[in-house]
């Protein structure tokens, strides 16, 4: 089905304490915060990466798979409503992964 723009907007709009960026990928998007990704749009559904800091900030959040054959992934829902939980668990996610390996120059 691949997500729509309309909803990355909506998206970024409702997160905007953040400085996430966006990216499509294969119709589908993903965010990114301090040069990490830290979150999934697949079908106009949020899904955030699950690491113990996402997990302690959304305890109560279900899960699903953001595309066949993937890891479980955080579903965020209703929690929307309410940014500054969806906001705490991003911040955390970042802080939980390892920095991005820098690129190799090209020859």
């Amino acid at each position: 089905m691949g997500t729509r723009a309309e909803t990355i907007a909506h998206l970024l709009d409702a997160l905007d304490a953040l400085p996430l960026a966006a990216r499509k990928m294969f119709g589908e998007y993903a965010f990114y915060l301090d040069g990490k990704v830290v979150a999934l749009i697949c079908d106009d559904q949020l899904f955030l990466k699950p690491t113990a800091g996402a997990l302690a900030a959304l305890p109560d959040c279900p899960t699903g798979h953001p595309y066949p054959g993937a890891k479980l992934h955080l579903l965020v829902t209703d929690a929307l409503d309410d940014p500054a939980p969806v906001v705490a668990a991003l911040r955390a996610i970042a802080a939980d992964l390892p920095a991005p390996k820098p690129k190799k120059p090209k020859a």
